[in-house]
């Protein structure tokens, strides 16, 4: 027998077993052959795997009937994933920071308007997550990574020369597009050129990616509104994102076995219609008014067209949406697990701003440095847990990530006017260790789980999980907080600050109130993130470590 190189293909024994099968494919010395195996008869086979390029042998071992297989250097298609992913959360943060500057050359209220500028971005990206990733397990991840990267590039240079805002909220929707198609199916491509050993840790560097993106955000959107002017935010995208097209379009290598079935386009416009109109009403029901009619229609509309998609895929040979991938309880576990990771968490970028601006008095530029310990502490930890549930698996990972995020919010809502610098810093530490700590292991589980040729529906999920959990997490979190006097507080101690009319008794009183609510709110996020540990343990075994650990003992 030749000597075959490990990391391009991989023997595998057939353990003894009774069953009845027609015939097996076997190749002995290059050549193969079929053998007949009769019911009842005990048979054991070694069965040598044809040379496949690194990448492609690492997707092999997942199984299934037919997949994308990424043929090319896995840390090149890092690189160009690290590219995409980067720019499209630099867009997400950089771009709030600027909100005043494009209010004020248009000539509109912070509060009215503009406010469509991030709202359609929002809207259309949470629509289209679920969507992009059933089309990368038909067409190919490539062609979806490359339309997501053509759309955002070009949609990024007519925001920039938008002439009227109403232009602009129009291409900001066109441009979130383009950021669904990429943020959907990247955790895909990872799996896909990672072997299953080392998920974890392509999404742990992932996450760095992430960090880094939302964390020089508003540093970055703050110095380029200033020195030059806020169309430059968006045109800072363009030959970033013409690299990343070259990149993709010369480096990255890709075999698509087959396509798999017709497109749903009544069930992709439900599902679209659908968390649209959701994610409208969690962005406008705290300043609307949850019963306002705006509200109401949108939230109504939105639960009623996904119970519709629920019937309309019951009826189609190819839903847009495979309910199968639910019943896996990994799968489930690691998405209900998800969702609330970020319902819990994503409250701490809404309301810390608050907490350091209103009440602290800091200026916009030191509240956002000193944000930063969070996504640097998650850049940090989570390779380093993504490496270790590639060995221990992620079911204790997750649930003591979550453990320890728990634990950091109800820190985090013990902060007051008095505490320091430092009692802001190491809580914010804290609570990125234990986000960073089930992050990576959780994705990974959610994402082995899934068969092969489910992968971009897999990362679908996965981003929609995300998106949706942020959305109602700054819902939630934005209603007990108001509702308990803290926003008026807060509004309150500016005002009479800016006008040197806050008298000592005055400031303890809105100081008070605004920490009771601010810390109501955090509590709220603890106990959803308590809820997470649960689901988290609840996990059965994953199909992973067995695969591992049948690999080690052939190793021997």
């Amino acid at each position: 027998m030749q000597q075959q190189d490990p990391q391009l293909s991989e023997l595998r024994l057939f353990q003894e077993e009774k069953t009845s099968q027609p015939c097996e494919q076997v190749e002995r010395n290059g050549h193969s052959h079929k053998q007949e195996r009769r019911t009842g008869e005990t048979v054991t086979l070694p069965v040598i795997e044809p040379r496949l390029p690194r990448a492609a042998a690492h997707s092999e071992q997942q199984g299934g009937q037919s997949a994308t297989v990424i043929e090319t250097n896995k840390w090149l298609v890092f690189g160009i994933l690290a590219i995409g992913v980067f720019m499209a959360t630099l867009d997400g943060s950089i771009v709030n920071i600027s909100l005043p500057a494009i209010a004020n050359y248009f000539h509109v209220p912070l509060n009215g308007a503009v406010e469509w500028v991030t709202i359609a971005y929002l809207v259309t990206t949470a629509s289209m997550l679920l969507t992009a990733g059933r089309l990368a397990d038909m067409v190919g991840q490539k062609p979806v990574w490359l339309l997501g990267l053509v759309i955002f590039t070009f949609g990024s240079a007519i925001c920039g020369a938008a002439p009227s805002l109403l232009f602009l909220v129009i291409a900001r929707g066109f441009q979130g597009i383009g950021g669904a198609l990429m943020m959907a199916i990247s955790p895909a491509m990872l799996t896909s050129a990672f072997p299953p050993f080392e998920r974890g840790r392509a999404l742990g560097l992932n996450a760095i990616n992430v960090a880094l993106g939302v964390s020089v955000g508003p540093t970055v959107g703050g110095l380029i509104t200033t020195s030059l002017s806020w169309r430059w935010i968006f045109y800072v995208n363009v030959p970033v994102g013409i690299i990343g097209l070259l990149a993709t379009w010369f480096l990255l290598k890709e075999r698509h076995a087959q396509r798999q079935g017709r497109f749903d386009p009544l069930g992709a416009l439900t599902l679209g219609l659908g968390l649209a109109g959701i994610t409208l009403a969690l962005s406008f029901g705290q300043e609307l008014g949850w019963f306002s009619p705006f509200v109401l229609v949108s939230l109504l509309g939105g639960l009623a067209a996904l119970i519709a998609l629920y019937f309309i895929e019951q009826r189609v040979a190819y839903p847009v949406i495979d309910f199968s991938l639910l019943r896996r309880r990994v799968f489930l576990s690691a998405n209900i697990s998800l969702i609330l990771c970020f319902m819990s968490l994503f409250a701490v970028s809404f309301l810390m701003p608050f907490y350091l601006e209103q009440l602290h008095g800091f200026p916009t530029e030191v509240a956002g440095l000193l944000l930063t310990p969070l996504p640097i502490t998650l850049a940090c930890v989570a390779p380093l847990s993504g490496s270790l549930a590639d060995r221990i698996g992620s079911r204790w990972l997750a649930a003591t990530g979550l453990a320890i995020s728990c634990l950091g919010l109800i820190l985090l809502g013990q902060l007051n006017a008095h505490s320091s610098i430092w009692d802001i810093i190491w809580r914010l530490v804290v609570t990125g260790m234990g986000q960073a700590i089930f992050q990576s292991p959780n994705s990974s589980a959610l994402m082995g789980d899934a068969p092969r040729e489910q992968q971009g529906s897999a990362s679908g999920f996965l981003a929609t999980g995300r998106t949706m959990g942020q959305s109602i997490s700054v819902a939630l979190a934005g209603a007990v907080f108001t509702s308990l006097g803290g926003a008026d507080a807060g509004l309150q101690l500016v005002m009479l600050r800016a006008h040197g009319a806050l008298s000592l008794a005055r400031a303890g009183a809105l100081e008070q109130t605004f920490s009771h609510a601010f810390q109501s709110a955090f509590l709220v996020c603890a106990l959803i993130a308590a809820i997470g540990v649960g689901t988290s343990l609840v996990r059965g075994k994953e199909e992973r470590r067995r695969h591992q650990a049948g690999m080690a003992e052939l190793s021997h």
